[in-house]
Parts: structure tokens; C-alpha cells; sequence
């Protein structure tokens, strides 16, 4: 068995801002030389979110719509009265949802749907320099 491990780093713009990723971990998966497996793909830090989803306009805008009417920003939390920057809400919506997904790899590929497609999510309320790790396990 062999095991790979690849990272991807990422800039986003802050609360809401959703990017497709899949390519990138295509592309790890693709220098791992391991032909059957499985792929698992890790944000580093407690306010980001990693999924699959149809990334595709109206879920992207959905999808932050969602989280927010479940766990609006605006009310006091615990985490906003302990310090007071206003991303409470924001480690609410990373841990709901998860920083992880594990996607099997078949032929040197994600095994993922046609309109799967596998995202990063940044919940923190500003713009955040992100490491993604990947890790690929198999033959």
C-alpha cells in the first residue's frame, strides 16, 4: 500500500467565498500514481469546510444562504462573548458541515459523480490564506 500526500493552498475573499477544488485534487491524485484507493482531503483550521456539491451558481449561492438561517451571524454566542470577533457563527457552520471528505479513486481518479464536484467553503467572517491537505491511500 502506498501513501501520498499532496497540499493546496488557497487565498479566499472572506465569508462565503466557495471554491472548486476538484481539478486540484484530480491533479494530486493523478501525481500519487496510486490507480485504486481512496482520497481524503483535510482544511486546516476551524473555520473552514470541505464537501462535495454541483458547484454550479444558484447552489453557490444556496449553499452560504443555508448556513446563515440556520446559524445566523448576528446573534451572541458563547465563542462571541469569550472574544469578540465576530466569527462565532462562522465556527458554528465549519463544524456542522464537517473540514473533511473521503472520495474513493479508481483508475487514478476521484470516483466522483458528473455534477459532483468537491469545494471549499470559507465560514471565518475575512479573507483567510487556507492549507488543504490531501492524502491519497491505495495502489
Amino acid at each position: 500500500m502506498t501513501v501520498y500526500r499532496g497540499r493546496i493552498h488557497l487565498n479566499t475573499t472572506g465569508n462565503m467565498d466557495m471554491s472548486d477544488i476538484t481539478g486540484l485534487v484530480n491533479g494530486i491524485v493523478a501525481d500519487s500514481g496510486i490507480n485504486i484507493g481512496t482520497c481524503h482531503v483535510f482544511n486546516v483550521g476551524s473555520t473552514g469546510i470541505i464537501g462535495a456539491i454541483e458547484f454550479e451558481p444558484g447552489l453557490e449561492r444556496d449553499f452560504p444562504e443555508m448556513l446563515h438561517k440556520l446559524i445566523p451571524p448576528s446573534r451572541e454566542y458563547g465563542h462571541e462573548i469569550a472574544w469578540h470577533d465576530g466569527n462565532g457563527h462562522s465556527h458554528l457552520h465549519a463544524s456542522m458541515v464537517g473540514p473533511e471528505i473521503t472520495v474513493p479513486v479508481e483508475k487514478g481518479r476521484l470516483c466522483c459523480g458528473i455534477w459532483q464536484q468537491i469545494f471549499h467553503y470559507e465560514a471565518d467572517n475575512k479573507a483567510r490564506s487556507r492549507e488543504i491537505i490531501v492524502t491519497v491511500t491505495g495502489e
